[in-house]
């Protein structure tokens, strides 16, 4: 059987994917079992603790922490565009006629018509997951703002903790859906560059996912 180009993106394709959503599976494990040794649970070990804190004092000096989640909602509302900027320019160009600018002899790999368009709505699904995701952390954020300046506050402390955690989730998923974006845009250009970007994602993401310092432990007994 003679070697064709074409095999690469059989092999090395679906063996970047599972590299990279084996690792979130991992993540995820690590998120849930010993939640201190990752960054995200070092994130909202601290959110917690500053719903707690900020809550305890008078609702006059609340302006500053509401602030804090403006700027937020700001950040997710500008990433969102973003996403949703991009979805439209790559619908235009799976639409267009200039796609046999990627049918280039110099990649090395599939460049079938077929083949490029699901590179392309690949990339589009990705763009629309975190669009979708960076609204969805808007919408709990703005919930939270609701509960923190509500007059007479008697919310439960875990309302608000909850719409945050929520909220930083849905902001890490929408993140890690625009790193995804970027290995399958590597694909453009060939199976070989996808799979380096693979791995060298899951490289770095697993130092910056990873959390060496210890948690404060905070005094008051709500957080305990």
């Amino acid at each position: 059987m003679n070697w064709k180009k074409e095999y690469l993106d059989v092999i090395l394709v679906p063996s970047g994917l599972c590299l990279v959503f084996g690792y979130h599976i991992f993540l995820i494990f690590r998120c849930i079992r010993c939640p201190q040794t990752t960054v995200i649970g070092y994130e909202n070990h601290f959110r917690l603790a500053w719903v707690v804190r900020m809550l305890q004092t008078d609702a006059k000096n609340r302006g500053i922490p509401l602030q804090v989640i403006s700027s937020t909602i700001t950040a997710a509302t500008s990433l969102a565009s973003i996403s949703l900027a991009l979805s439209s320019l790559i619908g235009t160009l799976v639409g267009s006629s200039l796609t046999h600018i990627l049918q280039s002899p110099f990649i090395y790999g599939d460049t079938r018509p077929t083949i490029i368009s699901i590179k392309h709505i690949s990339l589009l699904i990705c763009f629309l997951v975190a669009f979708a995701s960076f609204i969805q952390c808007v919408r709990c954020l703005v919930h939270s703002n609701f509960l923190i300046s509500m007059p007479n506050n008697d919310i439960p402390v875990t309302y608000v903790q909850r719409e945050l955690i929520r909220g930083g989730l849905f902001w890490c998923i929408g993140l890690r859906a625009i790193y995804f974006a970027t290995n399958l845009l590597l694909w453009i250009f060939g199976p070989i560059p996808m799979f380096v970007s693979s791995v060298v994602m899951v490289v770095v993401l697993y130092f910056l996912d990873t959390n060496s310092t210890p948690l404060h432990q905070f005094q008051s007994a709500h957080l305990l």
